[in-house]
């Protein structure tokens, strides 16, 4: 949606002295018809077109934001958990690592319990926190890695060292975690796979606690965001023709994300 703001023009004929000095008035305090609004499109939309019939195919846009929205706007991100417990039925598989709770998401979104999505290209940091679990009277080992569309991404391997249990009804306990960069391309995906040197590991939740009280232990809590400036700076005009331009921008979700913008030329 396009809003821009007209002043009164001459016509090529020239005008009268009132309204050459109301033009001129208004030129001298900054207004001009070379100013408009536009609200960039939703349902994960990644361009939006603006109408206006001062736009040319050489034209200059300048884009400022000045709706909230726009003004505090992030880029892409997403945050997800698991409130369940992981096994592992053979210590020569590897396994998914599934989530079953998303607490925020904007362009990185969960498909399949595994797979973590992006609609946006870039450099993303991901970052992983895992409950591991061992009920064994020895020492072990669980290691995690990623996969990018199904297949596994060089040196992203870690292996994290496990204590006996203290006893038989006390197992014994480690967060694993770590972050990660990845190049990404939109439609990409990534998954965290793991394997036990025994099936003794395992990924843990626990229940809220009481005396004193404390919060559910989610089994995974993993965060995925963009790796870069603010997203106001990747609203750019992609397109221009005669009274349209194409802005181009990350997959938008958000209502209300409304830009000024200037013409020149």
């Amino acid at each position: 949606m396009a809003r821009s703001d007209m002043y009164r023009k001459l016509p090529w004929t020239g005008g009268d002295a009132r309204s050459v000095a109301e033009i001129v008035n208004n030129l001298v305090e900054g207004k001009s018809n070379n100013t408009g609004e536009i609200t960039l499109a939703t349902g994960n939309a990644t361009t939006t077109t603006i109408s206006d019939e001062r736009i040319g195919y050489n034209s200059i846009i300048l884009l400022t934001p000045i709706s909230t929205a726009a003004g505090s706007d992030t880029v892409p991100y997403g945050a997800f958990q698991d409130s369940t417990d992981q096994t592992a039925a053979s210590t020569t598989a590897a396994y998914a690592i599934t989530f079953n709770t998303t607490d925020f998401s904007n362009g990185v979104y969960l498909s399949n319990s595994s797979k973590l999505n992006v609609r946006n290209s870039g450099l993303y940091n991901l970052e992983f926190s895992i409950q591991f679990k061992n009920t064994t009277n020895d020492s072990q080992d669980a290691e995690v890695w990623f996969r990018k569309n199904g297949t596994d991404i060089a040196a992203s391997n870690s292996r994290f060292g496990l204590a006996p249990r203290r006893s038989a009804g006390d197992p014994s306990h480690i967060i694993g975690a770590l972050n990660f960069y990845l190049e990404l391309v939109a439609g990409d995906y990534v998954e965290l796979m793991w394997k036990v040197s025994d099936t003794g590991v395992s990924i843990q939740h626990y229940a809220a606690g009481t005396s004193p009280t404390r919060p559910v232990t989610p089994s995974v809590i993993t965060t995925m965001s963009y790796v870069s400036t603010s997203a106001s700076t990747n609203v750019y005009v992609s397109a221009r023709s005669s009274g349209s331009a194409t802005l181009k921008h990350f997959a938008n979700n958000t209502a209300d994300k409304t830009y000024g913008y200037i013409i020149v030329a």
